[in-house]
């Protein structure tokens, strides 16, 4: 008799697919993939995998994102070119790029080189608001393919902290969120730490609060809004990251239960980790 296979979880499935969790998910919930539903995890028989093998046409969308994207997009992004930029993007989806990772390989990495671009010279302060300003267009086209349908898993609190005007990071991540179903709460850039912690305690079903420090020197407004949330007794954990906080250490150093990563991949990943764990960080 043959020992039936262990079921296993969607993200191991996503990682032997060798593709984003979020595109596994879709693929659950298109019923592409069959799975069955036990607590909050999607549990996959692992012989359906062999059948899941992702289109050429996905694997060529990747490479070029990864590759040419970003430095295109930066360029459109960096004119101030909306149509261009959009243009960039829609011919990734068209390539079979799930927006999740529009997100992750090719906006926030074409963000990453006009950040660098300016801080080389070869860009203006002016071409680093005009690029602003477009990604900010692009995040808010692109949301509404992170929308789903059903009973959500629970609410998380997303936002930057008082003096951080950087709310693009934030915004990501609330996509990304709710494109896995949960419910996203987003405060923005410069959010008031007695505002975090007033949204957070009418929040449905909290799952976790999320702060993004993005610039250097916010950790005083960032450990003023943990102060504010623990105060609240929420009893979930609060989570801090960005790009200017560069480990675990830094995150605990501010009053955080946790770290959530450099990144929207990184923090997705861990608030994922809680609410399967039941709201333990």
């Amino acid at each position: 008799m043959t020992r039936a296979r262990r079921p296993i979880t969607l993200q191991e499935a996503a990682d032997r697919l060798g593709v984003h969790y979020m595109t596994a998910y879709r693929y659950v919930r298109t019923g592409r993939l069959p799975a069955r539903r036990e607590g909050v995890q999607w549990m996959i028989d692992p012989a359906e995998l062999a059948k899941m093998r992702p289109p050429e046409r996905m694997t060529r969308g990747h490479g070029t994102v990864r590759t040419e994207g970003p430095a295109k997009l930066a360029a459109r992004m960096a004119a101030g070119d909306e149509a261009g930029a959009w243009g960039v993007v829609e011919a990734a989806l068209a390539s079979g790029v799930e927006a999740a990772d529009v997100y992750l390989d090719l906006l926030v990495p074409a963000l990453e080189v006009v950040g660098e671009g300016w801080a080389a010279g070869e860009l203006t302060v002016a071409d680093e608001h005009r690029a602003t300003a477009v990604a900010l267009r692009l995040v808010g086209r692109l949301g509404p393919r992170f929308a789903r349908r059903g009973r959500k898993r629970g609410t998380v609190v997303v936002g930057a902290p008082a003096g951080e005007q950087h709310g693009l990071p934030a915004a990501i991540l609330a996509d990304l969120l709710r494109g896995v179903g949960f419910e996203v709460l987003d405060m923005g850039a410069n959010t008031p730490a007695a505002s975090f912690a007033e949204t957070a305690k009418e929040a449905n079903r909290l799952v976790a609060t999320a702060i993004a420090i993005t610039t250097p020197g916010g950790d005083a407004a960032a450990r003023a809004a943990v102060k504010a949330l623990r105060q609240a007794d929420l009893g979930v954990p609060i989570l801090v990251g960005g790009a200017a906080v560069h480990d675990r250490a830094h995150a605990l150093r501010l009053g955080a239960d946790e770290w959530s990563g450099l990144d929207g991949r990184s923090a997705l990943v861990t608030i994922e980790r809680i609410a399967r764990s039941g709201g333990r960080s």
